[in-house]
C-alpha cells in the first residue's frame, strides 16, 4: 500500500463532504513500508473517542503498547505498527469518554476471523491477477432496461455442502469450488447473472448475511478475499454476471460491530426514535451524517471496483424511506415537514445511485423496495431514486395468490394474473420469486400449488411460463427449478436428491427450456420498457382460465404469441385470434415428454385462417391441453 501512507487534509475535507470515494484505502490496516520498515498502517474514524489504540496477536492484546495518534478535530486516529504481517488478528481498544474500553472490530476491515470468533485479520489485496478482460469490456454495453436478464439467487453456505465430517463442521464450499460448481450448474441452466444473498461478513449464519459486522470484508465462512476474487473472476470468464446483495438500511447490536462504535453513536442516528428498528431489534444508519454516509458508497463502490462486482441488490429499501416504517405512534419523528419521508435516505439514495452508474458503466443497482414510492428507477434529476431495476413485489404477490389457489376458484380471480400489466411500465421491474417466498412456513414454490402429484408440477410449469412471458427481469431462488420440495433452511444444503426422481427433472428440464427461450428471443426482454411489447389477446377468458398474448420484438421479426391454461380440462376445440393471416410455428409445448408430458411430435406450424376470434380477423385453432402451456413464433 506504498510508502509513508498518510491521511492528508484533503482526505479529511472529502470524508466529511461525504465524497471520499475511495476513503477505504486509507482507513483500515494496509500493509506498506516505513522508513524502510515493512509493517501495517491502521487507521479507524472514532470521533467520540477519548484514546484509540491497536491490539492483537503481535501485542499480547495489550491496549497500552500501540496507541494511535489523533492529530485532527474529525476524530480519524492513524498509526504504523512495524514487524505486523498477513494473517495477524487485531481489534480497535477504544477509550470511551465515560473511561469504558470497548473492542472493536474494523469497519473497514478486509477479512475477519471465522465466527464465532471476530477479530479483524491483516490482509493485502494487492495483487491478483484479474483474467476478465473481455467481460468487464463488454459489460459497459448493458443496458439493463433492454438485455436479457434472468438472475439464479443463491446463498452459498447452503446450495451445496460437503457431507459432515464432524459434527461441528458445517461443510461450507470454499469460493473455489463453488465458482466450479455453480457456473456449471448457471450456465447448463440459462441463466444470465447469480445474485449472491449476504456476502459480506455477519456474525450469525441465521441472518443470512442480512445483519452485518464487516461491510468491506467477504465473509471467511467460505474462505479469503483472495478466493472471493477467484470466484467472480470465473464466473465472469463464463459469461456470468454476479450481484451481491447489500445491506445499508441496518446493522446489529454486537458488541464488536459498528452499534456505539466509540461508546456513542456514531454510524447510528442519536434519537432511538430514528436510529433504531424496533421489528429487527437492530441499529438504522444516519444518513445524513457525511461519513456515514461516505462509509456506505465507498462501500458500494469497494465491491465493483475491488471485486468486479456487476451490481447491488440493495435490500429493505422501504425501510429506509419511510421514517414510521414498522414503527408504532410515538416511536417515530415526522421531517421537517410532517411527512413520514426520510429525506436523508432519499438524498443517499440519489447520491449513491449517480455515483455508481456514473463511475461504472453497465453495472445494476436493484432496489428491494415492497411499496408503491414512485419513481424508484427514475432519474435522480427527474425526482426519482435513480435505481437501474425495482423487485416487483406486486406481482409477485398476485401471482402467488392466484397459483395456490384450487383451479376451480382460479375464474373468480383471474384479474390477478392480468393486473400487473397496467403497471409493468411505471418501473423497471424485475419479478422475482425469492428465497423470501420459501421460508418460515411459507412452503416451497412446488408446495404451494394445488392438488396432488403431477398436477402441482404442471401448475408450476404453467405459472413459470407465465412468469417468463411477462415483462420484466427475472429472478428465480434456488431449488424452485427443481421442484424442491422443503422450505428453505440456511443449515442444510438443497435436495439435490430429487433429481434421480423424473418428475423433478423433467420440471428442471422444462425451466431450463423456458430459460434458453428468454435468452433466444429478444421479444421477450428488449421491449420490456416499451407498453408496445405486450398485447392482450385475450384478457377476460375467466371462465375457462385461459390467457393468451402477444409479446411483441422490437425489430417486427420473430414475435411470440402465448397461450396458457391454468385448469386441468383440455380444450380440444381452442381458437386463438392472432394478428396477421401467417404462419404460426409452435416452439414451446410444456406437455412434450422431455417435460413430463404424453404428446409426441405434435403438429408445429399453424396457419392462420380468416375467421373471427377474440375480436380478431385471422386466428387458428389448437388443441389446448389441461394446464397446457403453448408459446408460437411469429
Amino acid at each position: 500500500m506504498g510508502n509513508n501512507m498518510k491521511i492528508t487534509e484533503l482526505d479529511r475535507y472529502l470524508f466529511g463532504q461525504g465524497t471520499h470515494y475511495e476513503i477505504y484505502k486509507l482507513l483500515g490496516a494496509h500493509p506498506g513500508t516505513q522508513r524502510k520498515k515493512e509493517g501495517v498502517f491502521f487507521a479507524v474514524w472514532a470521533p467520540h473517542a477519548k484514546t484509540v489504540s491497536v491490539v492483537g496477536d503481535f501485542n499480547g492484546w495489550n491496549p497500552e503498547v500501540n496507541v494511535m495518534k489523533c492529530d485532527n478535530d474529525m476524530g480519524i486516529y492513524q498509526l504504523f505498527i512495524p514487524k505486523v504481517r498477513e494473517g495477524d488478528m487485531y481489534k480497535y481498544c477504544i477509550t470511551t469518554q465515560k473511561g469504558e474500553f470497548l473492542y472493536k472490530s474494523d469497519p473497514y476491515g478486509n477479512f475477519s476471523e471465522m465466527r464465532p470468533g471476530n477479530a479483524s485479520k491483516v490482509v493485502n489485496l494487492e495483487g491478483f491477477k484479474w483474467g476478465d478482460t473481455a467481460w468487464m469490456k463488454k459489460r459497459q454495453q448493458f443496458d439493463p432496461q433492454k438485455d436479457a436478464m434472468s438472475i439464479y439467487e443463491v446463498h452459498p453456505g447452503s446450495w451445496k455442502k460437503h457431507p459432515g465430517r464432524q459434527k461441528e463442521d458445517p461443510g461450507f464450499y470454499n469460493y473455489r469450488e463453488l465458482a466450479h460448481a455453480l457456473a456449471d450448474y448457471v450456465k447448463d441452466m440459462g441463466y444470465t447473472h447469480v445474485e449472491l444473498m449476504g456476502i459480506a461478513e455477519h456474525p450469525f449464519d441465521g441472518s443470512w448475511g442480512y445483519q452485518v459486522t464487516g461491510y468491506y470484508a467477504p465473509t471467511s465462512r467460505y474462505g479469503t478475499p483472495e478466493d472471493f476474487r477467484y470466484f467472480v473472476n470465473y464466473m465472469h470468464k463464463h459469461k456470468i454476471g454476479v450481484i451481491l446483495d447489500w445491506v445499508p438500511a441496518h446493522f446489529p447490536k454486537d458488541a464488536h460491530g459498528l452499534a456505539e462504535f466509540d461508546g456513542m453513536p456514531t454510524y447510528e442516528y442519536a434519537d432511538p426514535r430514528k436510529g433504531e428498528h424496533p421489528d429487527w431489534g437492530t441499529k438504522v444508519f444516519d444518513y445524513g451524517k457525511n461519513e456515514v454516509k461516505n462509509f456506505l458508497i465507498a462501500n458500494a463502490l469497494f465491491w465493483i471496483q475491488e471485486f468486479h462486482i456487476d451490481g447491488l441488490r440493495v435490500d429493505a429499501v422501504a425501510s429506509m424511506l419511510y421514517l414510521d416504517y414498522g414503527r408504532e405512534n410515538g416511536q417515530w419523528v415526522p421531517n421537517q415537514y410532517g411527512e413520514n419521508k426520510n429525506l436523508e435516505a432519499i438524498e443517499f439514495f440519489r447520491h449513491l445511485n449517480s455515483v455508481v452508474l456514473g463511475k461504472h458503466k453497465g453495472t445494476v443497482m436493484i432496489a428491494e423496495e415492497s411499496t408503491a414510492w414512485p419513481m424508484v428507477t427514475g432519474k435522480p434529476e427527474d425526482g426519482g431514486l435513480g435505481f437501474s431495476l425495482k423487485w416487483n413485489m406486486g406481482w409477485m404477490h398476485d401471482f402467488l395468490e392466484y397459483m395456490k389457489l384450487d383451479p376451480y376458484f382460479r375464474k373468480y380471480n383471474h384479474h390477478k394474473m392480468t393486473f400487473s400489466t397496467s403497471y409493468a411500465y411505471s418501473e423497471n421491474y424485475v419479478l422475482v420469486l425469492s428465497h423470501d417466498e420459501v421460508v418460515h412456513l411459507k412452503c416451497s414454490m412446488i408446495s404451494k400449488m394445488p392438488g396432488l402429484g403431477q398436477d402441482k408440477f404442471e401448475n408450476l410449469k404453467a405459472g413459470y411460463s407465465y412468469m417468463i412471458g411477462h415483462p420484466g427481469k427475472k429472478l428465480l431462488f434456488m431449488g424452485q427449478d427443481f421442484g424442491q420440495y422443503q422450505e428453505w433452511s440456511e443449515a442444510r444444503e438443497l435436495d439435490w436428491y430429487l433429481l434421480g426422481e423424473e418428475s423433478h427433472r423433467k420440471l428442471q428440464n422444462y425451466v431450463k427450456a423456458l430459460l434458453t427461450m428468454y435468452k433466444k428471443y429478444p421479444a421477450l426482454y428488449a421491449n420490456d420498457h416499451n407498453p408496445q411489447g405486450l398485447e392482450w389477446v385475450n384478457a377476460d377468458d375467466a371462465s375457462r382460465s385461459i390467457y393468451s398474448f402477444i409479446r411483441w420484438s422490437p425489430t417486427g421479426r420473430n414475435n411470440l404469441l402465448f397461450v396458457l391454461n391454468y385448469t386441468p380440462v383440455a380444450r380440444d376445440d381452442y381458437r386463438v385470434g392472432v394478428p396477421k393471416k401467417k404462419q404460426y410455428k409452435l416452439i414451446l409445448n410444456s406437455k412434450e415428454p422431455e417435460f413430463g408430458g404424453d404428446i409426441h411430435k405434435e403438429q408445429v406450424v399453424y396457419r392462420a385462417v380468416k375467421k373471427e376470434c377474440d375480436g380478431r380477423e385471422f386466428s387458428f385453432a389448437y388443441s389446448l391441453p389441461a394446464y397446457g402451456v403453448a408459446v408460437f413464433q411469429f
